[in-house]
């Protein structure tokens, strides 16, 4: 059954301005929502990581260690442990040919440096798409604001060319524009909270990451882990 009011109603008609809006802002909700979905699907995969870290300083040789993780493509822990294998190689092994490096830094600022430029960059990493949802968070109101302007502007024209301004006339179209602006609150609303959510989970890897970094660089450095006595 067709109505003069409503969505539908919005869509056909209104102008190509209004149809740009609308459909700006389904593809920042649709893309919000996969980037939400994505990254909370990758956090829940790293959490449960952890329980391999224990495996790994159980580990009888360093080697046997690195066997303990999973999923090396896309392990952090293990790709922060297998860079610092190979930055302590590239360390002890320069020839008589390239030694300003050893003469630069020594071995614990090398490693240290080493491992926190791996941490980086995988933190780096961690925040792909937020950029995305901060922005969508911070302008889609005003793109659905705009929308509401925009379309109350040509209602009042529309009313105005009628000659009649009678409630039942007024509302529907400005009633239809004003669903422009919840438009936007919808989709800005779940941007900013999972940017907040995604935010803080990132924070709370990195931190374990740090905390990995330092286990690690203590290891190469003094052949202990830091709280291995305990």
């Amino acid at each position: 059954m067709n109505t003069p009011f409503g969505i539908a109603n919005l869509w056909l008609e209104g102008d190509a301005i209004t149809r740009f809006v609308a459909i700006a802002l389904l593809i920042c909700s649709i893309v919000t929502w996969v980037i939400l979905l994505t990254r909370l699907w990758d956090l829940r995969n790293l959490r449960k990581l952890k329980p391999e870290l224990e495996q790994f300083w159980r580990a009888t040789s360093f080697d046997e260690g690195l066997k303990a993780f999973s999923n090396h493509s896309s392990n952090p822990y293990y790709q922060i442990a297998k860079l610092a294998t190979k930055a302590s190689a590239h360390h002890q092994n320069q020839s008589s040919n390239h030694r300003e490096l050893l003469q630069t830094l020594n071995y614990s600022e090398w490693m240290a440096r080493s491992v926190k430029n791996s941490i980086d960059a995988i933190a780096a990493g961690l925040q792909k798409g937020l950029t995305f949802l901060g922005s969508t968070g911070a302008i889609a109101p005003f793109i659905g604001l705009f929308g509401t302007v925009w379309g109350i502007y040509h209602a009042l024209i529309a009313i105005s060319s009628s000659g009649s301004a009678q409630i039942d006339q007024v509302a529907g179209p400005i009633g239809e524009a004003l669903i422009m602006t919840a438009f936007g609150l919808a989709v800005a609303i779940p941007a900013v909270l999972g940017f907040n959510a995604i935010n803080r989970a990132n924070k709370l890897f990195v931190a374990d990451l740090n905390r990995f970094g330092n286990d690690l660089l203590a290891y190469f450095v003094t052949g202990a882990r830091v709280n291995s006595g305990e």
